[in-house]
């Protein structure tokens, strides 16, 4: 099974209820076969525009378009847009097949292009050997895997998936990922998905989009976003940011000064598109902020700061500090090795920022 590739734009897309802006000038290019993820907190308006790409919410101003043809007007059966919901929808008296099926019966399709196509879906997604159970005798992620069949299985232009992994444990939700990403390049279908989790949505997306209050905020790579965040919400959203706020007071041809209330002055390398003068913040991730003890030599090609730690995590992996410099907390991240001591809370220490990753962001 190989479906056709199509292209989805929202140009201009409002929607309110009542005085409640909920989406506000959206414009959204994805393309074909692009596994695409909207992400943001919860009332960000993700949600109302997946519902509004399947028909079930209408906009009152602009245009979305499929393959450059404006389905404004189209109600949704005629969309031909699958869609799995969070809690996947099955009926629980059916059996497997019968609920991959009613789709194409609905459809009043051949019987014989129902065997060939529930039996090909049902192969793709590892439950051939199902298909007589009903959905209360399956786990949490084979429930899943019937979802995405019953959706797949009628051959709709652009899969829409609803927080469809929030339902699952961690270790279950990190394996339906990998086979979400598997089965979309296989189909190679136009998915558009919707998640509140950043590591999902960096994870499985080929781009993504943050919302926040309806405003769409930015749209990239995992990796742009993360490295280049447009803005403070982006930067404390897409991953963890210290900011620090402060004033650009000069640009000169190589450094700029920034000045930081109870810091002072700091020395940064002056990036290709220099800040405005004036307030602004200053982004950067945990994991590029270095922890010595006070009294430790250390690389000057980093600028340290003085601090106290205030609290401590061991996190596996790495441990996690918040440190107080001046009048600022900032949190690092220092990767963990067997036999190597943590700072302890009240601990004087020296952070070492690594300049070249820093962010300069609008205030």
């Amino acid at each position: 099974m190989h479906l056709n590739k199509v292209s989805l734009e929202a140009r201009h897309i409002s929607l309110s209820y009542g005085a409640t802006e909920v989406l506000r000038d959206v414009n959204l290019r994805i393309e074909p076969g692009e596994f695409f993820a909207l992400l943001g907190p919860s009332g960000s308006g993700k949600s109302t525009l997946l519902r509004l790409i399947a028909g079930f919410n209408q906009h009152q101003r602009g245009e979305l378009l499929v393959d450059g043809q404006d389905i404004t007007g189209t109600p949704p059966h005629a969309r031909n847009v699958g869609m799995v919901f969070q809690n996947y929808a099955l009926w629980p008296h059916m059996t497997v097949w019968d609920n991959v099926a009613f789709g194409l019966v609905e459809r009043r399709e051949s019987r014989d292009a129902i065997r060939r196509k529930v039996g090909a879906v049902l192969e793709l997604v590892g439950l051939a050997d199902y298909a007589q159970r009903r959905p209360g005798q399956l786990s949490g992620g084979q429930q899943q895997r019937v979802a995405l069949a019953r959706t797949v299985v009628i051959e709709p232009k652009l899969l829409l998936l609803d927080e469809p992994l929030s339902n699952l444990d961690k270790q279950l939700r990190v394996q339906m990922r990998e086979e979400l990403k598997n089965l979309q390049r296989k189909l190679g279908l136009t998915t558009i998905f919707v998640t509140h989790d950043q590591e999902e949505a960096m994870t499985t997306a080929d781009r993504m989009a943050v919302l926040d209050k309806g405003i769409l905020q930015q749209v990239g790579s995992a990796a742009g976003l993360y490295d280049f965040p447009a803005n403070r919400f982006v930067a404390g959203f897409v991953g963890t940011a210290n900011l620090l706020e402060g004033e650009v007071t000069a640009v000169g041809g190589e450094t700029l000064s920034f000045r930081v209330q109870g810091l002072g002055s700091l020395t940064l390398p002056r990036p290709d598109q220099p800040p405005a003068l004036g307030a602004a913040a200053l982004a950067f991730r945990p994991h590029q902020v270095s922890i010595r003890v006070r009294d430790e030599q250390v690389d000057a090609s980093r600028l340290w700061l003085n601090g106290r730690v205030e609290s401590a995590e061991f996190l596996g992996e790495f441990s996690r500090y918040r440190v107080r410099v001046g009048e600022v907390a900032m949190v690092t991240d220092q990767p963990h090795y067997a036999g190597l001591a943590m700072f302890a809370p009240g601990a004087e220490v020296r952070l070492g920022i690594e300049p070249t990753q820093v962010r300069f962001l609008e205030c």
